[in-house]
């Protein structure tokens, strides 16, 4: 039974989680890693590796890090989100400065 979590997963995530799960089995095949291996080494069943090669959104987020990692894959995730890159938050960051800087009045002395 799947979670409604996943059944209302937004079209374009649906669609990124299966390039990942491609891209994922492609870069294990180039690696020469057969699925048995891969699973032990990533502690999981190979029925879990597959759905992780088809971008099933039940699994978890920690599974496709781990075989990422096993992958060599994984420095790259850090930067999904990364601040910097966030074209829409600096938008909104710059839509929020001031319109004019006044000077600060300094205080009167008595």
């Amino acid at each position: 039974m799947r979670s409604r979590a996943t059944q209302a997963l937004p079209g374009a995530a649906r669609r990124a989680l299966s390039k990942l799960g491609m891209d994922i089995a492609v870069a294990r095949r180039k690696r020469r890693i057969s699925t048995v291996s891969m699973a032990e080494r990533a502690f999981i069943s190979r029925g879990t590796l597959y759905k992780v090669e088809r971008g099933d959104p039940s699994v978890s987020i920690g599974i496709y890090v781990t075989v990422l990692a096993i992958l060599g894959l994984a420095d790259r995730l850090s930067r999904v989100a990364d601040r910097c890159d966030d074209l829409l938050g600096l938008d909104i960051d710059e839509s929020r400065l001031p319109k004019k800087i006044r000077p600060r009045r300094s205080p009167t002395k008595s």
